[in-house]
């Protein structure tokens, strides 16, 4: 019986990450031995097992054998004589196919420290083109690594072009695909993460609301980057330097994807793609079953997103409605993540990037003015002069846009 730390935490160690998971193999062990050290089995698809004392996971070795479609289509083969090189071999990539023995010494069967050194991803063995959730994994560390330079082994591409090519893809269920596509939100840069997937063909497949970005123009004065699919990838990327939120994130890829329906004689303009935004927000969301905060706060940025941008040309009482709208007397972070979205939007432009956006910090200031407002004395005051139900309410709100009105005192000229 011999245990080897694998996977990720190799590859991280020699990258100089921080460590967070330790996953190891075990090598000659059956389940029975591993119980009766001390061991809790919790793999429901193949062995693997919590320590006892530290909890980190410990999977026997094992082989996978192609057997039906989709990533859940292999059969398991994990016993004794499995080995350490048979168990790397099944591996996605060869930087995530290296082992250590717990004296920290390195097995590297498939050049991954190399390739790693070189920055470059690439798969271990033709069998990687048996999971094709193996390619939004790619894409995925892809999104991670762009930072350090990585870049996709040409090898590597023209296997997953056939994998898509192949159907494979077709037979990823919801789920598995939202869980990556959430990961990738996470990452350093997750515009690369679909740039990756429209190069292999991958992007039509799973996300084709926002591969029909791509092509579409937009008003030079307003986009210089003209391009809306490039546009989209600039604002996730703004989302990243803005915020840590997931939502926020996902709130930003989607706003504008109403305008890959725009007809063509309508070019470069795009009126009504808010509602059209919407719509495919929603169908997009129930598809891959989305969390409903990610859900909510994107249609929200895909509804509201041009008031923002026009802050300082609205009405106080349209502002009042605008954070009524977005829930804020109740949710006030949910306007704070709005308006982040607003901000990315913004920057998403080329040569725009740096430019000042104070409509976020006065659409704050104007929320944080009209939920100053006491709506209990108000109210109190209101009935001690005879009013009632409605007139009420009328009032409150009169308070609220006045205060609103003394918050928005700073022009957009003055802010530059």
């Amino acid at each position: 019986m011999q245990t080897y730390l694998v996977g990720g935490a190799v590859r991280d160690k020699r990258l100089g990450v921080p460590v967070t998971d330790r996953d190891y193999v075990v090598v000659g062990a059956t389940p029975d031995e591993m119980v009766k050290q001390g061991f809790r089995p919790v793999g429901a698809d193949f062995p693997v097992f919590l320590h006892p004392t530290t909890k980190e996971e410990y999977a026997l070795a094992r082989t996978e054998r192609k057997s039906g479609h989709g990533y859940k289509g292999f059969t398991v083969y994990a016993a004794p004589d499995v080995t350490l090189e048979e168990d790397l071999r099944r591996r996605d990539l060869t930087i995530n196919a290296m082992a250590e023995t717990l004296d920290g010494g390195l097995i590297d069967p498939f050049g991954g420290a190399r390739d790693l050194e070189q920055g470059l991803l690439r798969h271990v063995s033709p069998a990687f083109a048996e999971d094709p959730v193996r390619i939004l994994r790619v894409a995925r560390f892809a999104a991670r690594f762009a930072p350090r330079g990585f870049r996709i082994a040409d090898e590597t591409m023209a296997l997953m072009r056939g994998m898509v090519e192949a159907g494979e893809v077709d037979h990823l269920v919801p789920e598995r695909v939202w869980t990556e596509l959430d990961r990738a939100l996470g990452e350093d840069m997750p515009s690369r993460f679909f740039e990756v997937l429209r190069t292999c063909g991958a992007l039509a497949r799973l996300f084709p609301e926002l591969d029909a970005l791509y092509g579409v123009p937009q008003p030079p004065k307003y986009h210089p980057e003209i391009d809306t699919g490039v546009h989209i990838m600039l604002v996730i990327d703004q989302a990243v330097r803005l915020s840590a939120d997931k939502r926020v994130r996902f709130a930003a890829l989607m706003h504008d994807v109403g305008k890959g329906t725009t007809p063509r004689s309508e070019w470069p303009r795009h009126i009504g793609h808010e509602a059209r935004s919407v719509a495919l927000i929603e169908k997009f969301c129930e598809r891959f079953r989305a969390p409903s905060d990610y859900c909510e706060l994107a249609l929200l940025v895909a509804r509201h997103h041009g008031l923002c941008h026009r802050l300082f040309e609205l009405r106080p009482s349209t502002v009042l409605e605008l954070l009524e709208a977005l829930d804020g007397f109740r949710r006030p972070e949910r306007v704070e993540a709005y308006a982040i979205a607003c901000e990315a939007d913004a920057r998403g432009r080329t040569g725009l990037e740096a430019d000042p956006y104070p409509q976020r910090q006065q659409l704050l200031a104007a929320l944080a003015a009209a939920r100053a407002i006491d709506a209990t004395a108000i109210a109190a005051q209101a009935r001690e002069q005879g009013l009632a139900g409605e007139a009420i309410g009328a009032r409150i709100r009169e308070h609220r846009v006045l205060a609103v009105k003394a918050a928005l005192t700073v022009s957009k000229h003055e802010w530059k």
